[in-house]
């Protein structure tokens, strides 16, 4: 299991895992504000993060298993300067779920954010009814913060979201490590 950048040759990959998905990933994805907006095309949304990613406020990837495509992993909103620090959002496939792969691979985003990038804060923000996700900041050890109300607009509407943060410095060994050091065996 692991990342790797997102290509636009995943296109295939990534709208099968989607499909296969759609109910279990539908509560928790972002949605126009509007309603007159349609999702952006997987060749535009790979676009706009690649974009993103050669300004350096963005790293998209994908999660794999065994090679195959399970999931994306996004950090973004980087910032330097006096904040350093950036935002990770993930998904992945419901049939790879419950099997570490998810904290897995949030620990080898947040240890190259903390140490390649020099980062001092990563906040990850999720839905209060999202039990699985709440599993993984949890288990990675991240703070809670707070919520904030109608933070996202999520399934068709302004949703609540809980903020969990972690800074560099409450992983001195790294948080691969920790997670390595937690996870049950």
């Amino acid at each position: 299991m692991g990342l790797r950048p997102v290509r636009r040759r995943d296109a295939t990959a990534w709208r099968a895992v989607r499909q296969v998905n759609r109910a279990w990933l539908t509560p928790w994805d972002a949605t126009p504000p509007t309603g007159t907006q349609l999702a952006p095309s997987f060749p535009s949304m790979v676009s706009t993060l690649l974009r993103e990613a050669r300004a350096g406020r963005c790293l998209p990837f994908v999660i794999t298993d065994d090679r195959r495509l399970v999931g994306q992993l996004t950090v973004g909103g980087i910032a330097y300067g006096s904040l350093r620090a950036a935002h990770i959002g993930y998904w992945v496939d419901e049939r790879v779920a419950g099997r570490g792969i998810t904290p897995t691979c949030v620990a080898l985003a947040g240890d190259h954010c903390f140490r390649a990038l020099g980062l001092h804060r990563l906040e990850i923000a999720l839905r209060p009814e999202n039990g699985p996700s709440r599993r993984v900041v949890e288990k990675l050890g991240f703070r809670y913060e707070g919520e904030r109300p109608r933070y996202l607009h999520i399934d068709g509407d302004w949703r609540d979201h809980e903020v969990w943060a972690l800074h560099v410095d409450e992983v001195p060994e790294g948080l691969l490590e920790r997670w390595r050091r937690r996870r049950p065996t």
